[in-house]
């Protein structure tokens, strides 16, 4: 396998379109959640532990983008094949496929479970699983600009959900808020660390990169992708604190869509219908990325037909989230994809790098010891 990828200048993507990946693929199922799981963690000062994950994102991202910038054109599965050969470069990219396959059955398997709480508590998983696979492979069979082009265009349409924010926001009880900074440093670095599935997902940044055109210009729009998806989130925290009593707010677990709930119009009576069916522009992105860095991957490790690996995908998908179905497995496969997935994204590419760094500076010295000895 190449360490660099061949990427055809038609199939290459601006910088720019980074943004929409970035804060697409961040912003999924996990938000409508998130705020109760870091209010459990710190308490009133939740919003410090999200203000502390947004900086430690972008000190992961820094590093990511320094081990790219090592190569021409490469990705992470071909850099880690250079790093540590063959066999264990592979086991490590494989090790990324099955992180973007299990993520990609909790969205879907949390989503479906949303559907039956709020709308439809009689349709079944195989019917509502068939439909968003379906639209994910339609989606996929056009290629990575059709997917930045349902990034782009779904992240428009969506984010008008924002405005009903804004009735909440007017009823917070500030003294929710009260004491501040009472909180200790553990707590609130574990509050931080609870965010860990929520943000996951700006780790395709190792994958996308190659097909960016103008690379010197890739940075800003991941940072400022980040930026938002952590605004957005802070945003959401300090709004369900401020308008759910701690109590009430350690009792519901979808807390944005609890606060959705009190928005009412003349002419519709749950207006947490709409917002549950509209979700579906936020979770659907999420899942397409998702989708597509499986495929991806599999294709470079493993020299694999993309339409195969994505039907036999699919396929594997509809099964099993035919058979997750209850709370309680659905909440298992979520901590543990949080668990894992902790080390892999916000660890790994910090312990990485320096080992990038050495291996590029041992070559370049080898190289200039041939040179001189010719």
């Amino acid at each position: 396998m190449d360490i660099n990828v061949k990427v055809k200048p038609n199939l290459r993507i601006r910088a720019f379109y980074l943004f929409f990946i970035i804060s697409s693929i961040q912003l999924g199922v996990g938000i409508m959640g998130v705020p109760r799981l870091i209010f459990m963690e710190s308490h009133q000062d939740a919003w410090i532990s999200i203000i502390l994950a947004f900086f430690y994102m972008l000190i992961v991202v820094l590093a990511m983008l320094l081990i790219l910038k090592q190569y021409d054109n490469a990705d992470i599965l071909g850099i880690q094949i250079d790093i540590f050969g063959k066999w264990v470069g592979k086991l490590l990219g494989t090790v990324y496929i099955i992180h973007f396959a299990i993520t990609l059955l909790s969205v879907l398997v949390t989503y479906i479970e949303v559907v039956q709480v709020f709308i439809a508590p009689g349709i079944s998983n195989f019917v509502m699983g068939l439909l968003l696979i379906s639209l994910i492979v339609y989606s996929i069979l056009g290629g990575l600009k059709i997917i930045v082009g349902v990034c782009f265009i779904f992240f428009l349409l969506s984010h008008w959900v924002l405005f009903l924010l804004i009735e909440p926001a007017y009823l917070m009880d500030l003294t929710h808020f009260q004491p501040a900074f009472q909180t200790s440093f553990t707590e609130l670095l574990k509050g931080a660390k609870i965010t860990s599935y929520t943000f996951i997902g700006f780790e395709l940044l190792l994958l996308v990169y190659p097909f960016i055109q103008n690379k010197q210009k890739a940075s800003m729009p991941v940072y400022i992708g980040i930026f938002w998806s952590s605004l957005i989130v802070l945003l959401v925290t300090v709004v369900s604190i401020g308008f759910f009593s701690p109590d009430q707010l350690e009792r519901r677990e979808w807390a944005l869509l609890n606060m959705f709930k009190i928005q009412s119009l003349p002419f519709i009576e749950r207006f947490d219908y709409i917002v549950v069916t509209e979700w579906m522009m936020v979770v659907l992105p999420n899942m397409i990325l998702l989708m597509w860095g499986i495929i991806y991957g599999m294709k470079r490790l493993y020299k694999i037909k993309q339409r195969t690996s994505l039907y036999a995908v699919a396929f594997l998908l509809l099964i099993f989230c035919v058979f997750i179905d209850q709370h309680f497995l659905i909440q298992k496969v979520i901590d543990n994809i949080a668990k894992t997935s902790f080390w892999l994204v916000y660890v790994y590419p910090l312990l990485l790098l320096p080992i990038v760094l050495i291996k590029k500076r041992w070559k370049k010295r080898k190289g200039d010891g041939r040179h001189l000895s010719n």
